[in-house]
């Protein structure tokens, strides 16, 4: 009995263990088996080591995307890197650089000669030259002697309509302005206000109006228009061969009220009478 019950034992443990060996096989080969599968959705699906799922917050945002998508449809400056929204705003854009200005109008060239100094129109009979082609048309009439405005009061004959009508205001006594002329009005009012807007870019000293500009800039440029008609000195203001002119002339129109005698020049007139009669 008991040799019989040993040896059921003994084949009882060599089942065990037989049992054991096949479940650690079966584990074994399931384990394997998941791993494959895992390995299989990675290759699919790979995630990077630590990368973290975006939230819906973290999700690209639609007007960024916009943004980006016009940045690249954008019209870039080439010569300052600005961008534009569109073709044309670039072609206006780039008439900053190029200097066109393809909708200029004739008044706007014609004013933009007062600042170029440009003088297409010349007199053929006396070289003369104007901005504007009226001025020279009145100029000619310098030469032709057509004087066809003519006033009924004087019979003064003048060559422009705005010169009689000027003029009429002598025999009319009209002052529309407190002056016969607005010109002269607009220039009177400068000495209330200030305003020098004419500048010498030479020596930027300024001016009330361009005539005083252009009798100052003979300074610098040393232009002399004026020409004696007795010797050939010449002059930058006609006011100053005039005065020379009574030289040959022996022209005297300065009196002194006190003791009567005669002067060709004001400054000395009024010399004279600071130093002989204490005026």
């Amino acid at each position: 009995v008991n040799i019989y019950v040993l040896s059921q034992c003994f084949f009882f443990k060599r089942v065990t263990k037989k049992i054991t060996i096949f479940n650690l096989i079966s584990e074994s080969i399931e384990e394997n088996e998941q791993n494959e599968k895992s390995s299989e959705v990675e290759e699919k699906n790979p995630v990077k080591t630590g990368e973290k799922l975006l939230s819906c917050s973290q999700t690209k945002d639609p007007k960024k995307d916009l943004k980006k998508k016009r940045d690249k449809e954008s019209f870039t400056c080439t010569q300052c890197g600005k961008s534009l929204t569109s073709k044309y705003n670039l072609e206006v854009h780039m008439r900053i650089h190029t200097g066109e200005k393809p909708h200029t109008s004739s008044y706007l060239k014609n004013h933009l000669r007062v600042h170029t100094k440009e003088k297409p129109h010349s007199c053929h009979s006396c070289g003369k030259s104007f901005s504007l082609l009226q001025h020279l048309k009145v100029h000619q009439k310098t030469h032709t002697g057509v004087r066809e405005y003519m006033c009924f009061e004087c019979e003064k004959t003048f060559t422009s309509a705005y010169s009689l009508k000027q003029h009429q205001r002598i025999h009319t006594g009209e002052k529309p302005y407190n002056f016969s002329r607005l010109q002269h009005l607009k220039e009177h009012q400068k000495i209330h206000t200030g305003v020098r807007e004419y500048m010498c870019f030479e020596c930027e000293k300024t001016f009330t109006t361009a005539k005083c500009l252009k009798l100052h800039e003979r300074i610098h440029t040393g232009e002399k228009p004026y020409k004696c008609s007795h010797c050939d000195k010449r002059f930058s203001y006609s006011s100053n061969l005039k005065s020379h002119e009574r030289i040959h002339t022996g022209e005297k129109p300065y009196h002194c009220t006190a003791c009567g005698k005669s002067f060709s020049q004001s400054t000395s007139l009024h010399r004279h009478t600071k130093n002989y009669h204490n005026m």
